[in-house]
């Protein structure tokens, strides 16, 4: 098989990043299936590769545990986290246990919730584990597709492209992923943000040492691709973190470069949809949402607030309302409501560029 044949040449390249991952995979199987979970594949399946650990190799958390802020003596300001926001239950997950796990399955409230993380593309994303009115959790298929984590689902086995937010395989082939709005950005903003986040804890039931990271100089080193991708796309830098917004399958990206100095607000539009896309270099975070423009009769008009210290409020308008870096009204009339937030998250240059083709670069 084609496929397989790549693989087998590729895995002694990879060994030296994935010793420390596959030799404490706890649950691996070690085996990568000749057909899969039978069927067919929407994307190449010549172009799909065995990470090494095998399925579950990397563990994935489930319904882990969480400590307050005060305790994750393990993190420092300068780390990567994705925080999540209900009501007044705030949680922070932070890159470096999701470098270890690739997947928390965790539940808030009623609310079934996967935060999804590959560490090789730098792609985080929040998705709902109700599909189609069954509940479900994602592991880790140990494939991976344009260097990007490809999840299964445990009640149908069916494989989802992480980037692409659909199943690509199984029973739930061509099902979309439904995602939910997480912000990424480092310990110490999302601290200043929310001191009273709680965040995951090393207590997870794996020996690992979640102040090590795994891959080497893989972060920094834009040389250091460990799987092909297709195309390659060079108007960036490779390992370059940008925003993009996916709308009717195409995608346009935003650089925190377009965000140095101070709080800045972008007003664009894109796919005919107006869009409010907010960000801080200095803080290191993106976010956007899709503009209102006139709501109620009203025309709204916005403004990033001007601040003396770094916090959760990022825009106001001209009804007096402030809102949060969730898109939520916390002050003014419209308390309560919450701007409605695009389909989008961090990821590298060069896996944004092989997935959505020539997309636009604001």
């Amino acid at each position: 098989m084609k496929t397989l044949k790549k693989i087998r040449i590729l895995l002694p390249i990879c060994l030296l990043f994935f010793t420390s991952l596959a030799s404490c995979s706890d649950e691996s199987n070690g085996v990568f299936p000749e057909n899969g979970n039978g069927g067919e594949w929407d994307i190449p399946e010549d172009e799909i590769f065995d990470g090494g650990p095998g399925k579950d190799g990397i563990p994935s958390l489930e319904y882990p545990d969480f400590v307050p802020a005060g305790e994750a003596d393990y993190l420092s300001d300068a780390d990567l986290i994705l925080g999540y926001k209900d009501g007044d239950d705030i949680r922070a997950y932070p890159h470096a246990i999701l470098n270890w796990h690739e997947i928390v399955n965790d539940k808030i409230n009623d609310f079934a919730m996967s935060v999804n993380y590959c560490p090789l593309t730098g792609t985080g994303i929040g998705w709902n584990r109700t599909i189609k009115g069954i509940e479900t959790t994602f592991g880790v298929s140990g494939l991976l597709y344009n260097s990007n984590l490809i999840l299964y689902d445990r009640e149908k086995d069916s494989y989802w492209s992480q980037i692409l937010l659909a199943s690509v395989k199984g029973e739930l082939r061509g099902t979309e992923a439904e995602t939910f709005q997480l912000v990424e950005t480092t310990w110490e903003t999302w601290k200043n943000m929310y001191p009273q986040t709680k965040v995951l804890s090393t207590q997870t039931g794996y020996n690992r040492d979640y102040t090590h990271y795994p891959y080497g100089d893989y972060r920094t080193n834009h040389n250091n691709i460990l799987f092909p991708y297709s195309p390659v796309d060079d108007r960036l830098q490779t390992k370059e973190r940008v925003h993009g917004v996916i709308m009717n399958g195409e995608a346009k990206a935003y650089r925190l470069g377009s965000f140095a100095g101070q709080l800045t607000l972008i007003e664009d539009v894109f796919k005919g949809v107006p869009l409010l896309v907010v960000g801080n270099q200095a803080e290191d975070f993106i976010v956007s949402f899709v503009d209102p423009s006139e709501d109620n009769g009203t025309e709204l008009h916005f403004e990033v607030i001007s601040r003396d210290s770094p916090g959760s409020e990022i825009l106001t308008d001209n009804e007096g309302n402030v809102w949060n870096v969730f898109g939520e009204a916390v002050s003014g009339p419209r308390t309560g409501e919450r701007l409605e937030p695009t389909t989008s998250f961090m990821g590298f240059w060069f896996a944004w560029g092989a997935f959505y083709p020539g997309l636009q670069i604001y």
